[in-house]
């Protein structure tokens, strides 16, 4: 059995524009410039409170704290405007569908989101059943701590030979390095190729329409090395 650890935001959904509105309102609610698009993009993969705290640094706990509960407020509003809408990544729905169906395969989610965050997306793209693992920044430290990918392992009983972390942050390339599972990244996300490289990928995907394919051939290529 092979495990497929997924990220979401940047890998499955294109929540950029969600995510940079919702910092800025968490940013101005209190009289704060807002990070440049580029900055806030940066950060996505870490739990919220991680985020804050990179974004602004000089703000003490107490302010942090009132600005991670305004982004949550701010995304519970804007995820009703249809410009925000988060669109799943071309090819993904198919990919996620392809992986269901075979009995090899258990796929797994490993997120910065909350949980209600990531059941808003299985409700919307009716994903019930289709992860037999769900790991959130709810009940973790924020990425690259491995604690996700421990908890997903051990639920799913596959060791780390045959799981493969699928992200496209530097975050989540270092959490699947400290895990020592696969560290497979996605080119069409928030952080640059050669970042992905850099942070320990073992390759990464170019084009997100070709997944499913590409983690058929890096699992065929890790067993070919042993």
């Amino acid at each position: 059995m092979k495990l497929i650890v997924l990220d979401c935001d940047g890998t499955l959904v294109d929540s950029q524009n969600g995510i940079c509105e919702a910092m800025n309102y968490a940013f101005t609610g209190f009289g704060l410039t807002p990070p440049p698009r580029a900055a806030t993009l940066s950060i996505v993969g870490l739990s919220l409170p991680e985020a804050i705290l990179a974004l602004a640094p000089e703000a003490d706990g107490e302010l942090r704290a009132k600005m991670v509960e305004r982004y949550k407020s701010a995304f519970f509003e804007i995820r009703r405007e249809p410009e925000l809408h988060e669109p799943l990544f071309e090819g993904i729905a198919t990919a996620i569908e392809a992986f269901g169906r075979r009995d090899d395969i258990v796929l797994g989610i490993a997120t910065g989101k909350s949980r209600k965050g990531v059941d808003r997306l299985f409700e919307r793209e009716g994903w019930a059943g289709r992860f037999v693992t769900v790991q959130t920044s709810d009940d973790h430290p924020s990425k690259p701590h491995p604690s996700m990918l421990h908890a997903a392992m051990a639920e799913t009983g596959v060791d780390p030979e045959r799981t493969v972390m699928v992200g496209d942050t530097t975050f989540d390339m270092a959490m699947a390095r400290a895990a020592g599972t696969g560290a497979l990244g996605v080119g069409w996300g928030y952080h640059s190729i050669p970042d992905l490289h850099r942070a320990g990928a073992h390759s990464v995907v170019e084009l997100s329409h070709t997944l499913a394919e590409e983690i058929d051939a890096f699992f065929a290529q890790r067993e070919n090395a042993a």
